[in-house]
This record gives C-alpha cells, sequence and structure tokens, in this order.
C-alpha cells in the first residue's frame, strides 16, 4: 500500500490517538483531519479539539451524533431484540459502524485517500471500522498502527509521546487499571484488573449504575410509548430518540438495572471478559418485548426470534452495512408496523420487569382466554380434530416402533 497523502483520524484526544496523530505525522509523513464524535460518551470535547489544533491536525471536525446514533443504529438493533450469546446488548458493536461512515464521508469532503483508527490488533473493533469503510468506499485505505508499528509496549509509547512533546496525563505513566469505551447506550470495561475471570469485578469499576443492594428500597414504575417498534414516549412525555435512552439510562442506572459481567467470544477467535453497563438499554429491551407480546402474533414473533441471533452475532462481528444485514432488517422492520402502544416496567434493586401493557392494537382477545362464559367465541370441541390431526404422525411413529422391536 502506498503511503497515503492525507489521512482522517477518528480522535479521542486521549494519549493512544494522539500518539497515532503524531506517528501518521512523522512517520508516514501525512496530514492528518481529526474526527471526534460525541455518541453520549459523557466526556467534554473541547479539549479533544485544543489538542488537534496544538499538535497541527490539518482540520478538525467534532460532531455531536446522539441523535444520529440512537434513531439510526440504535433503534432498528433494538426492533430485533438482539442479544449477542443470549446477553450482550452490543453497545459497543453499533457505534462503529456509525463512526466509520463518518470517517469515510469526512474523508470525501477533505480529499483524504485514508482513513485510520486506534483499534488494536487483538480485538473487534479494527474489524468493524473497517469492514464498514470498505462496504461503504471499497478504494479507501486503511491505516491501522497498531498492527504497523513498533511501539509494541506501554514504556514505549510513553517515550514515543515523550519526545514528540505529547502531553500524558498522570494516571498514564502507571498502568491504568482497566479500559474503558463508553456512549449513550453503554460503558464497556476491559482489561487490567478484569483480565481474570476468577475475581469478581472491583466495584469502581461500575459508573453507570448503582450497586442493587444499594438502590432505592421502593420500587419505580415507568411507563414507555411505542409506536413502530419504535420508543416514544416516558411517563406520557414525547421525547427524541436521544432524550429517551438519556431519561432511561438516569431511571435504569439510579435502580442499578443494566450490569453485565461476561466472558465472550470474540470475533477475531479468543475470548474476552468485559463488564458492561447498559441501564436505558436494558429497560428497553424488556418494555420492547413487553410491547410485541400483545401485538406480534405467535408466527411472526418465533421467526424473529430465530432469526436475532444471527442478526445480532453481523453486528457484533462488523456486518452493519452488509446486505445479510439488511434484508434481516427489512424483515425485522416488516414486523414492527403494528408494534404500538404502552409498556409499564417497574424498577427494583437491579431489575426491570413488564407489569402491564396496552394498544390500540392488541391482538390479545380476553373472549377467547377467558375462564369465563365466553358466549360462543371460540368452540372447545374444535380443539379435539386439531389434537388428532397433530397426533397422527407421533402415532404413526409408535406403531412403526412398536414393529420394529
Amino acid at each position: 500500500m502506498s503511503a497515503p497523502k492525507k489521512v482522517v483520524l477518528a480522535y479521542s484526544g486521549g494519549l493512544d490517538t494522539s500518539i497515532i496523530l503524531k506517528w501518521l505525522q512523522s512517520e508516514m509523513g501525512c496530514e492528518v483531519v481529526t474526527f471526534t464524535a460525541d455518541l453520549g460518551q459523557g466526556e467534554e470535547l473541547e479539549p479533544a479539539r485544543k489538542k488537534a489544533e496544538m499538535m497541527g491536525a490539518t482540520s478538525i471536525h467534532i460532531e455531536d451524533l446522539r441523535e444520529e446514533f440512537v434513531r439510526d443504529f440504535v433503534f432498528p438493533m433494538f426492533r430485533a431484540n438482539a442479544l449477542y450469546e443470549g446477553l450482550y446488548l452490543l453497545g459497543t458493536s453499533i457505534a462503529r459502524p456509525l463512526i466509520s461512515k463518518r470517517l469515510v464521508e469526512i474523508a470525501a469532503e477533505e480529499g483524504a485517500d485514508a482513513v485510520s483508527h486506534g483499534a488494536t490488533g487483538k480485538g473487534n473493533d479494527q474489524v468493524r471500522f473497517e469492514l464498514a469503510a470498505y462496504a461503504l468506499n471499497p478504494e479507501i485505505k486503511v491505516i491501522a498502527p497498531w498492527r504497523m508499528w513498533d511501539l509494541s509496549s506501554r514504556t514505549k509509547l510513553l517515550d514515543f509521546a515523550e519526545k514528540h512533546q505529547i502531553p500524558i496525563a498522570k494516571d498514564k505513566r502507571g498502568e491504568a487499571p482497566f479500559s474503558v469505551d463508553a456512549n449513550l447506550l453503554h460503558t464497556s470495561s476491559e482489561g487490567k484488573v478484569l483480565e481474570d475471570p476468577a475475581e469478581p469485578a472491583p466495584d469502581y469499576v461500575y459508573q453507570r449504575t448503582v450497586d442493587p443492594t444499594q438502590a432505592p428500597d421502593a420500587p419505580q414504575d415507568v411507563v414507555i410509548g411505542f409506536e413502530r417498534g419504535d420508543a416514544v414516549s416516558i411517563d406520557g412525555e414525547a421525547m427524541s430518540p436521544a432524550a429517551i435512552l438519556t431519561k432511561l439510562n438516569e431511571l435504569g442506572g439510579a435502580h442499578g438495572v443494566g450490569r453485565l459481567d461476561l466472558v465472550e467470544n470474540r470475533f477475531v477467535g479468543m475470548k474476552s471478559r468485559g463488564i458492561y453497563e447498559t441501564p436505558g438499554g436494558t429497560v428497553l429491551l424488556e418494555a420492547h418485548r413487553g410491547i410485541e407480546q400483545i401485538t406480534l402474533d405467535s408466527g411472526s414473533a418465533h421467526l424473529k426470534d430465530s432469526i436475532m441471533p444471527r442478526y445480532a452475532e453481523l453486528i457484533y462481528n462488523g456486518f452493519w452495512f452488509s446486505p445479510e444485514r439488511e434484508m434481516l432488517q427489512a424483515l425485522i422492520d416488516r414486523s414492527q408496523e403494528h408494534v404500538s402502544g404502552e409498556v409499564t416496567v417497574r424498577l427494583y434493586k437491579g431489575s426491570v420487569r413488564t407489569i402491564a401493557r396496552r394498544s390500540d392494537l392488541s391482538l390479545y382477545s380476553e373472549a377467547h382466554v377467558t375462564f369465563e362464559d365466553d358466549a360462543g367465541a371460540y368452540d372447545q370441541q374444535d380443539a379435539q380434530g386439531f389434537i388428532q390431526l397433530n397426533a397422527l404422525r407421533l402415532k404413526l411413529v409408535a406403531n412403526r416402533n412398536r414393529r420394529a422391536s
């Protein structure tokens, strides 16, 4: 690959991406454009701008993408009730395609011939960033410094930073206790004190949720309104997608909802241990399943559940912009046309559960299910033929087995 002339770097303002910025300039001779996305990570982004200016970035882009993130990425994923390996709500995975999308778009705007990221060669994020970039621009060059340079240790990184006068936060001179990724959907903590899965995570790892044992002694009920599968209101107040997730994070976090200690299978082949906090997403998943209970027929609901693991795996592995994910999304979105109404969930000491649901488009028929007189809504004698037809193949198999024994 020939050396690029101008690179758009996904830039956090932290030590690692600052080192990458300078490395691209000094070792590859590139002009560097920085892109910093506000995805609701809860950090002030202006320091990133000042640091990029100080380090000679050609152009600096800082964008608030919270609404787009929730509206166009998180909400479509939640229509599928997506869980990777049955547990993980994909908070990191779903953010990467949006960042890659803007990297590629900014590269076109700036006349850059490459993009760059700070993901290491051991993790999933390198795959997610790059598959998304290539899907959107097959000609784009991707620079992955962690797979190219010889800065193979924290000591070498710090030496490079000092040599090039890159500011080093005091806590970076020692070993950081763990690594954190955050956005509006979740926080993810990995490494160091968390690397031994036999050891419980220290309390200080958790940042977005209170200890469930210390949560309020009184439960809190929350009413979430849905239209076509997406949350649109909380307790009767209409809100934007990002505002809804922000509010649900606040409510769920206060009750200790959404903690997960998971050893997962990375796409690159190894297992890793992560601590995830997804308070708002955990509440949203429970509520969405609650409204689907009365608005989806059994065939649709069971089909959705059967494809969900494949859909979740595609997102985890970085295939958001693949044809197969888009095909599954079309099926999922078609299923949500009548998923509208309100769900009441109860938050209490780390748990969230549906306690009521209503919809003008409900398929629930009290007349059919009642234990009282159903006034002819259902003829119980119809069940006899239904059972006999379904029993026919079982009888034939049983008779064959008798003859064979």
